[in-house]
């Protein structure tokens, strides 16, 4: 675990923090090309410059026109140009003329664009030469964006400890035995630290992986410790002896935890579908997470318990009552007793009210990040700000066209000049800039200058299509589709922000399916040799869609539509979610949701093969395990809704989610609709055809640690079935 730990120190230098987007589109193909053979691509840098005197005055204009050269010479940055040096476009400069800007592109892997803009930032932001400069545009979006979520998830492990710690202590009432779950969570994150060090020697991954794996480490340590030690104290409870007790705990709540663990990898197994690879980073941590979690435990725990012995309440500062392990007497099994009395009124309700959370969801619009995603006092959410009040024209963000090999451009210049002249008459066109010159509404508007020679090489040329609305609003995607139904006089690849954002959808929308079918086989898979029935994996899967269904309601009346401000902190409104979100948060939630499913299944499982008396074993299994779950949900929703103070508004919503979708489905789905579902379906929950029964009855795994049926006997559970 040491050893691990130290790998962990340099883990952070081998990731990468890009991986957003797919290498196989039309998109990133352009922007390749257009990188190789013209070096050049979409501005990325942009600098936007105010003076009181106005951007027209001689000397602001001399300053303007020194601080573009200045850009230019810079090493890394490439395509410089500014108001002062384009012939001075109205597109450049706001409606006041005190403010234009410059742009340029900043050349390299997106590391080497953080570093770079990040030097820019500091040798040309604030008072220089007179002019008063704020740096903004994608590059800048990226280094605050990276800079801020890791200073967030700093602030959240800092204050997440402390919390988890004192509400473990509540729940055991001692610090000894609140200390071992912690214990077991920083193994499992080191060790998992460990691991993903030594994947990044064989494969490029995002740092995207490190926050996932330390909230999903600490909260799966939690849940399975608790489970754990909650099972050793229950068999201290009856008498047994410590050594004892730890191998009873570990023949059946450890294998529990390990069958957990093995669930929540399996549902990170379909994300590889997704050829995105910040989203196969966080699959690739997250199982190795799940996985050393259940180590850790079934290792460490027991270890420590025979080390601590009898201390195990040393240190009491909280005195509880004994929690015999009885049916008939408890909280849980009170609920799910009167929930199954009254099994369709309580469907009905839970259904209504889950329906109602559920509705903003239809509407549910996803986006690529951009400056919006951070705070508003971030340098490049100003700036973006400015841009869309002052300025009339996206000239950070267009559309490129390049037609790679294509012949001699000087030869074709009347098929360029007319092509471009057809895609300026497009909807939502502001120019297109070209060889032969520029051109709006079908019309010349600018010849060909000197800086026009960058659009050509001896056998290629490219376009750029400067958009007038919002590259990653519905407008943007469908000019996108305009450009690429347009007529070429030659074959043309589109790229630029918005080709990205329809590339990733189209992506999205391809894979996502094959996701979802992997998904569901596993668990399937999982739940039916774990249950020996067909209908609970899938009722446990439909159960699991609708708290999240719920769940994405309520993030896009929060977070889309801008509601309840007052209660996750300030952040900008654009209409739309950031498109990870709804990923990550469905997987994880999804994984953790089974997480639980089995905890509970297991038990009443267990229950159910003593006994063959569905309600009893669901009143009793639910008893035994469901103030485990409850103290899990909570310490999770912990763990993840400490994210709400970030600056950056998807990490609010991933927190904010998690949280919600815990609570929810330890609540209302497990307490409420799980019982009354068992109650309805009554015996057909363990149905399974004949073969599928003598296939679990083979391969199948149970957490009861009773000796099976001898010879030509039948247990309870199978009479029932028969």
């Amino acid at each position: 675990m040491f050893l691990a730990g130290g790998a962990a120190g340099g883990l952070q230098k081998r990731l990468t923090m890009g991986g957003y987007e797919y290498t196989g589109t039309e998109s990133y193909k352009a922007a390749a090309e257009l990188d190789k053979t013209f070096k050049q691509g979409e501005p990325n840098l942009l600098l936007l410059v105010k003076d009181d005197r106005g951007v027209d005055d001689p000397a602001v204009a001399v300053a303007g026109a020194d601080l573009t050269a200045k850009i230019t010479a810079e090493e890394g940055v490439t395509g410089v140009f500014s108001y002062w040096t384009a012939g001075k476009p109205k597109s450049l400069r706001d409606e006041s003329g005190d403010q234009a800007l410059v742009l340029g592109r900043i050349a390299g892997d997106f590391d080497d664009v953080l570093d770079t803009v990040k030097a820019l930032d500091k040798e040309y932001s604030g008072k220089v030469d007179g002019l008063e400069i704020k740096t903004g545009g994608s590059a800048m979006m990226w280094l605050e964006n990276t800079t801020k979520s890791a200073e967030d998830a700093t602030k959240a492990d800092g204050m997440v400890f402390p919390l988890v710690l004192v509400v473990l202590v509540i729940i055991f009432g001692s610090a000894i035995a609140a200390l071992l779950p912690l214990a077991v969570s920083v193994s499992a994150m080191f060790l998992s630290m460990g691991v993903l060090f030594v994947i990044t020697l064989f494969s490029e991954t995002s740092s995207m992986v490190v926050n996932t794996t330390t909230f999903l480490g600490l909260g799966l340590g939690i849940d399975y410790s608790l489970l754990f030690v909650s099972r050793y104290r229950e068999e201290l409870g009856r008498g047994r002896g410590i050594d004892e007790a730890i191998s009873i705990t570990l023949r059946t709540a450890g294998r529990t935890v390990l069958f957990s663990a093995l669930t929540v990898a399996v549902a990170f197994v379909g994300v590889f579908a997704l050829p995105f690879t910040m989203l196969r980073s966080m699959a690739i941590g997250c199982i190795a997470t799940s996985l050393l979690a259940a180590f850790s435990t079934v290792i460490l725990a027991p270890a420590l318990l025979k080390w601590i012995g009898p201390r195990i309440d040393k240190w009491k500062i909280i005195k509880k009552k004994a929690n015999p392990a009885k049916d008939g007497g408890g909280f849980w099994h009170s609920l799910s007793t009167n929930v199954m009395r009254r099994p369709v009124l309580v469907t009905v309700l839970v259904l209504a009210f889950v329906t109602v959370l559920a509705l903003p969801a239809f509407k549910l619009d996803a986006r690529l990040p951009d400056e919006s995603v951070l705070a508003k006092d971030a340098k490049s959410a100003q700036v973006a700000a400015v841009l869309k009040t002052d300025f009339d024209s996206r000239e950070q963000q267009p559309v490129q066209i390049v037609a790679k090999e294509s012949g001699d451009p000087q030869a074709k210049a009347t098929e360029i000049a007319a092509y471009a002249q057809q895609l300026s008459t497009l909807e939502n066109v502001t120019r297109v800039d070209a060889l032969t010159g520029s051109y709006a509404n079908g019309k010349e508007v600018a010849p060909a200058g000197p800086a026009s020679a960058r659009f050509a090489t001896q056998d290629s040329t490219y376009l750029t299509v400067i958009p007038a609305v919002d590259p990653y609003a519905t407008d943007g995607e469908q000019l996108v589709r305009d450009v690429r139904d347009a007529k070429a006089p030659f074959d043309v690849k589109v790229g630029g922000p918005a080709a990205v954002s329809v590339d990733t959808f189209d992506t999205l929308k391809d894979r996502l399916p094959v996701a979802g079918l992997i998904l569901f086989i596993g668990m399937f898979v999982l739940l039916f040799l774990l249950t020996g029935s067909v209908l609970l994996p899938i009722k446990a899967m439909l159960l699991t869609a609708l708290s999240l269904t719920a769940t994405f309601g309520a993030l896009v009346f929060i977070f889309q539509e801008g509601n309840l401000t007052w209660l996750v902190g300030d952040f900008i409104v654009t209409g739309g979610i950031t498109w990870t979100v709804p990923i990550m948060l469905f997987v994880i939630a999804f994984a953790l949701s089974m997480d639980y499913e089995v905890f509970m299944l297991s038990r009443i499982k267990e229950e159910y093969d003593l006994t063959g008396d569905n309600e009893q074993s669901v009143a009793a299994g639910l008893e035994r395990v469901g103030k485990v779950v409850s103290y899990a949900a909570l310490l999770l929703s912990l763990v993840f809704i400490v994210l709400i103070t970030s600056g950056i508004s998807y990490m609010k919503a991933i927190g904010l989610g998690l949280a919600l979708t815990i609570i929810m489905d330890a609540t209302l789905i497990r307490g409420a609709l799980l019982p009354a579902s068992m109650k309805l379906m009554g015996r057909a929950n363990w149905w399974a055809p004949g073969p599928l029964r003598k296939l679990h009855d083979r391969f199948g795994i149970s957490e009861s640690d009773e000796p099976g049926p001898t010879a030509g006997q039948s247990s309870p559970s199978l009479a029932a079935k028969r």
